[in-house]
């Protein structure tokens, strides 16, 4: 992997703390994050999927996302009947492989919008609730926001917010104090100065994920008004504050969520679990 090496300097996140966005060590970042939440959770997770009687369903915008997951069905098209169909099997859970970031920014709105419409369709006459994922980039490219706003629109709903989670751990990434960074060996290299962040068709400068939303709305959003939910949020308040901070957020904001384990992932999904359980929703 080929790394853009910047000369080192703190930079001031958007609270006026001083945040080093240099590379930094591996090991060495992730022994000064506080212990993991000491509870397996899954079981927990699944019980709660199961009692909901939810399909959750991700649209991914590239061919390799699917490449990560086993033993779930994937399509490449999306004609109701077929989602009909999808919606009355027992899987808890199927991938729709939109390949939309292969294309062109309007043409990946009009498509999302469609499938968004055709999902909403399905649901009705299948008479199954959904939950809605949005894949993309753990290094930060694709159509963002433009294609989810398309898919909430043509899905008819307005989520009650949207979450930014780009923690993949299998090819080194990692979110931390709203930094998101990519391993390059044993080091950890904020994403903004890496080769992801010179792509021609999505670039960008940020690495700290917060003001990332904001470059990529093109200003409509600030960073300021990007929430967050830490890792120290996570790890000492576990579930139930997850659930006090996604439950806090206003109609129609933008949350980072950050993550350096999958148990940290694991406290968020049961905290955003009960969180839907008081009647809001959100778009991963």
């Amino acid at each position: 992997m080929t790394c853009l090496k910047g000369l080192p300097a703190a930079v001031l996140d958007i609270g006026g703390n001083r945040v080093n966005e240099n590379r930094i060590r591996k090991d060495e970042r992730l022994s000064q994050l506080p212990p993991e939440w000491p509870v397996d959770l899954l079981p927990q997770i699944r019980e709660s999927i199961h009692k909901s009687g939810q399909k959750v369903v991700v649209l991914d915008d590239d061919p390799t996302g699917t490449q990560t997951v086993h033993g779930v069905p994937v399509l490449t098209g999306w004609a109701v009947p077929d989602l009909i169909q999808e919606l009355a099997s027992s899987d808890p859970a199927v991938y729709l492989l939109t390949n939309s970031r292969s294309l062109p920014a309007e043409e990946a709105q009009t498509l999302n919008h469609e499938i968004g419409t055709h999902l909403r369709q399905a649901q009705t006459a299948a008479g199954r609730e959904l939950t809605l994922i949005s894949r993309s980039d753990s290094t930060l490219r694709g159509h963002f926001p433009s294609e989810v706003s398309a898919l909430e629109k043509g899905f008819q709903e307005n989520f009650s917010a949207w979450l930014i989670v780009p923690f993949f751990p299998e090819s080194g990434r990692f979110t931390i104090d709203d930094i998101h960074y990519v391993a390059d060996g044993e080091w950890l290299v904020p994403a903004g100065q890496t080769e992801f962040a010179g792509d021609k068709v999505f670039g960008y400068r940020s690495s700290n994920l917060r003001e990332w939303a904001a470059e990529k709305s093109n200003g409509a959003v600030s960073a300021a008004e990007v929430a967050s939910i830490s890792i120290e949020d996570l790890r000492q308040g576990g579930p139930q504050i997850a659930a006090e901070r996604l439950l806090a957020l206003p109609q129609g904001a933008f949350c980072v969520v950050n993550a350096a384990s999958y148990r940290d992932l694991e406290v968020f999904v049961l905290g955003l679990l009960d969180a839907e359980d008081n009647g809001v929703s959100f778009l991963p």
